[in-house]
């Protein structure tokens, strides 16, 4: 089933688009709008990969690409999530555009919300591989991604106990309940650590899923962007776009601070956290907030084969060839605020009883990025009111898995073409 496109019909296709934004969802964006033969401009205030799409997980994985606002965040309570040192932080603060995102994302953490957010992201989840084999394929218009895209065969989850593990487990039974597949073992702590030796005594329960994939972010987006160039797009760094200003007939005009400007026939904001400041004119009111992420990277003595999560502990950990990515937590805060040291050393407190072979405090790479959220939990994936300005973000933590997915729901918007039946809970205006 399918909804028609509602930002163009064929004979209105662009031919130029300027996509604000280079991380993963706007160079996807850029991909597939250059498979529907359109020339693409990409501008970023800093280039490729400077944001969220650097340091985050790389996770593609259906069994865990979930809504953000859910039942079990609530759980935290108040007092702990203004804890510095907890999963979900937020620091007491009178930013009004934060408070309200709170009340709205409170508002959404029901089990009704979730399961009707949840179906949705099972749509997602069951489109998002297919975006995925198209870019490693090179398309129609040749020069495909190289960095490949990994099996994590098998994708492991540890726990504390086996108490702490039924959380995920009823997860996964909720996720089957929404219409998704999810192929997954219990685990003891012989058997797990059999599987994945570096992991410590603190780990006393596992999960071993399958089907799930992931990517080293940095350089996936990087070789996506040297597609995007090869296939003849311009991408410009130091364009910091300030403004849109929708000429009409005549096209757009995107304006950066320095006061440079480029015209093109439409533009896609994916300008991640600073979507809805760019976005507001043009009707979209949703408020798009910073869910901050740390990670940093380690060399345990044994590296891990795939991918490993501590639910409870909210870190995700990731091989990156000779090194392991320790992510996590989520922080409720200004986009530009600097990296805060309790959260790194929250993380490293909470991965080092679950780790052997792991020497702390010789971590390098720490980084801090703004993930955009949205109360819903659902991204803005669209037309604006204007035909010639659309947005794709809001993807919270799930940029990377969904993001090729979004590129070719915006490229199909911008040409005529049908988009999924679930678009309209993506609507930008929703």
């Amino acid at each position: 089933m399918s909804t028609p496109g509602s930002a163009a019909s064929a004979s209105s296709t662009p031919r130029h688009v300027v996509v604000a934004g280079a991380g993963m969802v706007g160079l996807s964006t850029a991909w597939f709008l250059q498979e529907r033969g359109i020339q693409v401009t990409v501008v970023d205030r800093t280039g490729v990969a400077a944001g969220s799409s650097w340091g985050n997980a790389g996770w593609i994985s259906p069994a865990l690409t979930l809504p953000l606002a859910e039942p079990a965040v609530l759980k935290y309570g108040l007092k702990a999530m203004l804890s510095p040192t907890s999963p979900v932080y937020v620091p007491l603060t009178a930013d009004p555009k934060l408070l309200r995102f709170l009340v709205g994302f409170a508002r959404h953490c029901t089990p009704a919300k979730w399961r009707s957010a949840m179906a949705v992201f099972t749509e997602l989840n069951r489109d998002a591989l297919g975006t995925y084999d198209a870019l490693s394929d090179g398309g129609s218009a040749g020069h495909a991604v190289r960095e490949p895209l990994r099996d994590a065969d098998p994708f492991l989850a540890g726990f504390a106990s086996v108490e702490d593990r039924k959380t995920l487990v009823d997860e996964l039974a909720h996720v089957v309940a929404s219409g998704g597949s999810v192929d997954y073992d219990l685990l003891s702590a012989d058997e797990i650590r059999s599987l994945e030796p570096t992991l410590g005594d603190g780990v006393r329960a596992g999960v071993r899923m399958l089907g799930q994939r992931y990517v080293n972010p940095p350089a996936y987006v990087a070789s996506l962007a040297e597609s995007v160039v090869a296939r003849g797009g311009v991408l410009q760094s130091g364009f910091d776009v300030v403004d849109v200003v929708d000429l009409g007939a005549r096209g757009v005009e995107v304006v950066a601070r320095d006061g440079e400007r480029v015209h093109a026939d439409a533009v896609v904001l994916a300008t991640g956290t600073w979507l809805g400041e760019l976005a507001r004119s043009f009707g979209v009111k949703r408020v798009v907030q910073a869910g901050r992420g740390y990670s940093f990277t380690v060399v345990p003595e044994h590296m891990p084969k795939n991918p490993i999560y501590f639910p409870v502990q909210r870190v995700a950990c990731t091989p990156l060839g000779d090194r392991l990515r320790v992510a996590g937590t989520m922080e409720f805060r200004a986009p530009d605020a600097p990296l805060e040291p309790r959260r790194i050393e929250a993380i490293v407190a909470s991965a080092r009883p679950m780790f052997t072979g792991v020497d702390w405090d010789a971590r390098q790479e720490e980084w801090v990025g703004s993930r955009p959220c949205t109360t819903d939990g659902l991204p803005l994936v669209g037309a604006t009111r204007s035909p010639r300005v659309h947005v794709a973000g809001g993807h919270g933590m799930w940029g990377i898995a969904l993001g090729p997915l979004t590129g070719r729901m915006v490229a199909d918007g911008l040409t005529g073409r049908a988009l999924p039946s679930y678009a309209p809970r993506l609507d930008p205006l929703r």
